[in-house]
């Protein structure tokens, strides 16, 4: 467990898709607590709305929930669901808005005050672009939350504005297999997995969409006390090996993995990139490494999801590199593990 201290210097969330992934777990008759146990959480933890717990716990819970409910589309299942009164300040700053565009420059300042880990961007070029940027978290640990911040912010965009917007382009970097046919129909377009960025696009003459519930006054005063709840929480910059991480996942299945394309995309020399890492004990190469071990035995734990498919993935060549690369990691072959995970 997590001390005080430890907490302040991880980015936290308010955990409230913990809280409805529990709920699911109620109403399906399956235990929450020993799932809550595992990831370092407790129901008391949860009962409080005032405590902020770390991010990664609630990216684990998640993952534990869904095997747990043979769920795999979790996240965007309770996207689907949810009441976005339950988002507090960050939903009536949003919905008292003027326009769509206002309300996405509101939740792209404010959405840290509900989860630290997640950051919007929203585009001020032609398109109205939402981007989501992970800061202190792993991309590559994480699909369910990712799945149900971009459903769920696709639909409040139409809550907000009382109209059926479809998105141009709804994208995520993480891979799926199997039928996303219920998620591209939500969508109104196809979705794409595998992506270089987690995005949605909406035309840029929905910017200007007037929202249904604008209220200039009650906006003024949400303003108010949004300042004052970002100002109260501390900034966590995103750990430079977590921030090495998220930007060669995207690169993997494209070969395209170098320490100096990475130094370069997060602003620095490859140099500064070394010597950065060695002050945190690790290398470039290890971080690699790490993170193709991870990645395999995740996408592995997909059965649908074909070795040759995941080697090239994972930027080998030959099914035969990556097999001997995995044994090395593990110490069984990936056909063994896959086997393994079957039967567990």
């Amino acid at each position: 467990m997590a001390s005080p201290r430890d907490l302040n210097a991880l980015p936290t969330t308010r955990a409230g898709i913990t809280r409805l992934a529990v709920a699911r777990l109620a109403s399906a008759g399956v235990a929450a607590a020993p799932l809550l146990k595992a990831v370092g959480l407790s129901e008391e933890m949860l009962a409080d709305h005032d405590q902020r717990v770390p991010a990664r716990r609630q990216v684990a819970l998640l993952e534990r929930a869904a095997t747990a409910l043979g769920d795999d589309r979790l996240g965007f299942n309770l996207s689907q669901e949810f009441d976005p009164r339950a988002l507090g300040l960050l939903f009536y700053v949003m919905s008292s808005s003027q326009t769509l565009g206002e309300a996405l420059q509101r939740i792209a300042r404010y959405s840290s005050i509900t989860n630290e880990a997640l950051v919007f961007r929203v585009a001020d070029g032609g398109e109205l672009s939402v981007k989501l940027i992970y800061a202190g978290l792993p991309r590559h640990s994480d699909k369910h939350q990712a799945e149900f911040c971009i459903f769920g912010a696709i639909r409040l965009c139409r809550l907000l504005t009382g109209s059926n917007l479809v998105p141009q382009r709804v994208s995520f970097a993480h891979h799926r297999s199997g039928d996303t046919g219920a998620m591209s129909r939500f969508a109104g377009t196809q979705v794409e997995f595998g992506a270089d960025i987690d995005a949605f696009v909406l035309r840029a003459d929905t910017r200007e969409r007037a929202l249904v519930n604008a209220d200039p006054y009650l906006n003024e005063l949400m303003l108010t006390d949004c300042e004052a709840a970002l100002s109260s929480r501390a900034s966590n910059a995103s750990p430079l090996r977590v921030s090495v991480e998220n930007a060669i996942a995207p690169l993997l299945p494209h070969g395209k993995v170098r320490a100096e394309v990475i130094a370069r995309q997060l602003g620095m020399s490859e140099r500064t990139l070394a010597r950065r890492l060695a002050e945190e004990g690790v290398s470039f190469s290890e971080i690699l490494q790490q993170l193709r071990r991870d990645l395999a035995v995740r996408y592995l734990s997909d059965g649908n999801l074909h070795v040759s498919k995941i080697a090239w993935l994972l930027g080998f060549h030959e099914v035969s590199a990556f097999s001997h690369a995995f044994k090395q990691w593990t110490g069984v072959a990936p056909s063994q593990m896959r086997l393994a995970g079957v039967q567990n």
